[in-house]
């Protein structure tokens, strides 16, 4: 005797569903304008729209009870539960960061690859050690510290016109030991 009662109580735990077919025919009356109302409140996205139909649904599929009332129409307790759904989601999109799809990340800039210009140092530093002192000294004075021919004469204590010939001949012998570096070489990128 038991074993019937607890077999009984165990079935009425069970929890109840709404009938498929009162769920078709609730969404045949009145899945087109919760769809429009939530549309609405999702700023036009229809696909949100759509995900909340059927999450409205599934809650009265949960909640059988809720159809069961005696109100003329399910619509406001549709509404109702479709708009806190609507709210519940948007709150939780306003906590997570934004959601990027693959169409972003064409539009989105570039990560600057710096391997061709960190080997282009190297190249000039390598370059530059091959150059004789008085050389080097000159390409120093002219080009990483910017001085004028007059500045880096009277750095270098020597006249201009040495300081001219010095770079003339510095460059020359940089061209000459820099082959893919000079006027007239080909870009790497344009070769890509």
């Amino acid at each position: 005797m038991t074993s019937t009662s607890t077999a009984v109580t165990s079935t009425s735990t069970l929890p109840r569903h709404t009938d498929a077919h009162v769920l078709a025919r609730l969404h045949k009356e009145h899945g087109k304008a919760l769809y429009a109302f939530l549309l609405g409140l999702t700023f036009g996205d229809r696909h949100r729209a759509e995900d909340l139909v059927q999450e409205t649904l599934f809650r009265a599929w949960k909640h059988p009870e809720a159809l069961e009332s005696a109100h003329a129409s399910m619509r406001p307790w549709l509404y109702t539960v479709g708009r806190r759904l609507a709210i519940d989601a948007r709150r939780a999109r306003q906590v997570r960061p934004a959601e990027v799809g693959p169409d972003a990340l064409e539009f989105s800039p570039a990560a600057d690859d710096r391997t061709e210009q960190a080997v282009a140092v190297l190249d000039v530093r390598e370059a530059l050690r091959l150059l004789s002192p008085e050389h080097r000294a000159v390409l120093v004075q002219i080009y990483f510290r910017g001085a004028s021919v007059c500045e880096a004469a009277e750095a270098l204590g020597v006249p201009p016109g040495t300081v001219k010939s010095r770079t003339y001949y510095a460059l020359r012998a940089l061209r000459a030991v820099m082959p893919g570096y000079g006027p007239g070489a080909p870009d790497a990128r344009a070769a890509a």
